[in-house]
């Protein structure tokens, strides 16, 4: 069974690109069927996400090039375009790449984990339309038990590597136990959600969310338990938050030192622990030199940030010496599958022999026949007939100067080395 993998990814193709070749939820059933059919592939499982679309395929032929015509007409694309951004991975290289993919090592983000999920969506739903089988269905399994392995035994995952987790992180350096802390997030971007859904992940409870508009605030604070304000309510709250992190496109600073330092007064120097992710800043560089006051710029977390991607990638080499145990178990679980389907093969031949063999004894039986030369005749028949092809590849491959079938054959019947040949039979002429 040949394995065949092709696709684009962040690294080979823009965003313009990826999303052209993008596969829709509604277009997924046509789309197995089109690819199976167009490739001759027995099995089939499509990888579609924002940073990649996959495709990997098992069947008895190399079809790289069909898959590229039919997946650029299927998007009515260019092949020529396309062909340039495609990277193919076959048979073992094709493992390995499953592999990294599905423990992260092939993401835009060092180990994120949010990949391995994507990859066993598009595993249950090749299922669901009866695109994958026994081939896929173990490569898969295996590739999620080496993801399983590489997030417990390796910190792969360990340290953030977004803006946002960085900025949740770092609080606990001033908050042991953020439970008991109050946050306030300005703005509701995207970064702003992240923020909320790693506080709450991180045990913080109470939050307020401040926008422009209201009705946005809340959207993003109430499903983490938190309530939505306006921008304008931020003097009136701030006495009361111990974790302020801001996002906004706003080009003018929208906390003050001012306001800063009247909120301090009733706070019996509490600690402020202050993120300002945006770009320009939304909080007063000078607030960053009051007492109490712990103000941390984006540049910080970047620090951060690059510090954790370089242990990440200490885990990484780790994690690849996972990924290759695990690829050469599932490549050597393969061929102990085809040795058992030969072998059955074989098994199944020699039954037929001994079948027509057995008949023809017991045919001469019945006609009267001597039983001890028609046993004799039973056994002759059936060594000539079990002996015969293969003698005959043997022949061939010596003269071909493939030595390692004779060297093959000494061993599987443990037969000795002469150094003068043995006459041979009448059935070996």
């Amino acid at each position: 069974m040949a394995l065949l993998t092709l696709g684009i990814n962040h690294r080979t193709a823009p965003v313009e690109l990826r999303e052209r070749v993008a596969f829709a939820a509604e277009r997924m059933g046509e789309a197995f069927s089109e690819l199976r059919i167009a490739s001759g592939a027995t099995e089939a499982t499509i990888l579609s996400t924002c940073n990649r679309t996959e495709i990997y395929l098992a069947g008895d032929d190399d079809c790289a090039a069909v898959v590229l015509r039919w997946l650029a007409g299927f998007h009515d694309m260019d092949a020529a375009e396309l062909e340039q951004a495609l990277y193919i991975y076959r048979d073992s290289e094709a493992v390995r790449h499953i592999m990294r993919v599905a423990c992260g090592l092939d993401s835009m983000v060092l180990g994120e984990p949010q990949i391995l999920g994507q990859l066993k969506d598009a595993y249950a739903l090749a299922r669901e339309h009866g695109a994958s089988g026994m081939f896929l269905s173990r490569l898969f399994e295996q590739s999620f038990s080496v993801a399983k392995r590489v997030r417990t035994e390796t910190a792969i995952g360990e340290n953030p590597v977004s803006v946002a987790y960085a900025a949740v992180s770092m609080a606990h350096k001033i908050f042991a136990n953020m439970g008991r802390n109050r946050a306030l997030l300005i703005g509701a971007g995207r970064t702003i959600e992240l923020v909320a859904r790693h506080l709450a992940d991180a045990g913080v409870r109470d939050f307020l969310v401040a926008n422009r508009t209201l009705e946005r605030a809340q959207a993003l604070a109430q499903p983490h338990g938190g309530r939505g304000i306006l921008l304008s309510e931020i003097p009136q709250v701030l006495s009361d938050v111990d974790i302020v992190i801001s996002s906004t496109a706003s080009q003018l600073p929208i906390l003050g030192k001012g306001a800063v330092e009247r909120s301090l007064k009733g706070r019996k120097h509490r600690p402020y622990f202050m993120v300002d992710i945006a770009v320009p800043r939304d909080i007063e560089p000078e607030v960053g030199t009051l007492d109490d006051v712990y103000l941390y710029t984006v540049d910080d977390l970047r620090h951060v940030i690059e510090e954790n991607v370089r242990s990440r990638e200490g885990a990484a080499r780790e994690a690849e010496n996972l990924i290759s145990a695990g690829a050469d178990e599932f490549l050597s679980q393969l061929r102990a599958l085809d040795a058992v389907a030969t072998l059955k093969q074989f098994r199944q031949r020699a039954e037929v022999l001994r079948d027509v063999e057995t008949e023809k004894a017991l045919r001469n039986l019945r006609n009267g026949g001597d039983p001890e030369t028609a046993m004799r005749a039973l056994a002759r028949g059936l060594t000539n007939k079990l002996l015969h092809e293969p003698s005959v590849q043997v022949r061939k491959a010596s003269a071909e100067g493939r030595v390692e079938v004779t060297n093959w054959l000494r061993e599987l019947h443990q037969l000795e080395v002469h150094d003068e040949p043995l006459s041979p039979t009448p059935e070996d002429l």
